[in-house]
């Protein structure tokens, strides 16, 4: 029998983010509220930012804790420099320097390519541009004390492939074209911010979800939707979970500039 490998970390450990800060945009929406309490539950200490102070301070307050990890609220808006900055220097300052960061905060459109504006369509391109700003402050800041970082950016199956026009006609607007090239678009600067800063020990990939409607969308477009998933169904928020925490922990060490889709094999046809 040979000696165990005691240098080698067990996949618990692997896993584990106890000890780590981890900072999420868009913490209480209907898939960030999964991807907030993934991080709690794998012994993160998560700092919440919302638009509005006293619901980031209130969602914060209902994350689980199993290792005592303090869990943070703070304002921010990643769609206004100056608010990104404040948010992010009040994050630092509640918690300690930043070790994950979740680009997961969104601000929307609902106009579809028949109506959408330039002016609208430069905006929804804007979130781009929120979500590059925070990743390069969490880097420098990882540089400034040598150590490792992990950045996530949310992406979508529609950065991937277009959406099909049958499932939306009559009952719903088509996916607005916007969000399309948005998610795109960050799929690729996730590949290039890797490149560029793998020699520093920042990790930058990107989650990208599939068909995963909350309770809004009408059940008829639902019901196309899941026609066109070889699963044949949408997925459900907590399915997210595993994938979020296996990119910000120590379990993904050697994977950067990826997109994982989670999407039930939808782009797999």
């Amino acid at each position: 029998m040979t000696e165990a490998n005691t240098s080698e970390p067990t996949v618990q450990e692997l896993f584990d983010l106890t000890g780590k800060v981890a900072f999420i945009s868009g913490a209480s929406g209907f898939l960030g509220s999964s991807f907030s309490r993934a991080l709690a539950e794998a012994g993160a200490s998560v700092i919440v930012s919302s638009r509005d102070a006293e619901r980031a301070k209130r969602v914060a307050a209902e994350l689980p804790s199993p290792g005592g990890a303090a869990h943070h609220g703070v304002e921010m808006d990643h769609m206004d420099n100056v608010s990104l900055h404040r948010g992010f220097e009040a994050a630092v300052e509640a918690a300690g320097p930043i070790d994950v960061l979740i680009n997961n905060g969104h601000d929307p459109l609902g106009e579809d390519l028949t109506t959408v504006t330039q002016e609208q369509f430069g905006r929804q391109l804007g979130n781009a541009a929120g979500y590059f700003e925070l990743a390069r402050l969490v880097r420098d800041r990882a540089v400034e004390r040598e150590a490792p970082a992990s950045i996530i950016i949310v992406g979508s199956m529609y950065g991937v492939v277009g959406s099909y026009p049958d499932a939306y006609e009559g009952v719903h607007p088509a996916s607005p074209v916007a969000y399309h090239a948005l998610k795109g678009g960050v799929i690729h600067m996730t590949r290039h911010l890797a490149v560029y800063w793998a020699k520093d020990r920042v990790r930058v990939n990107c989650l990208s979800p599939g068909p995963f409607p909350s309770e809004k969308p009408p059940r008829e477009m639902i019901s196309r939707l899941c026609e066109k998933s070889p699963m044949g169904r949408m997925g459900s928020p907590h399915e997210l979970k595993g994938a979020l925490v296996f990119f910000a922990s120590d379990a993904s060490s050697y994977v950067t500039g990826q997109n994982l889709l989670v999407d039930g094999g939808w782009t797999a046809w």
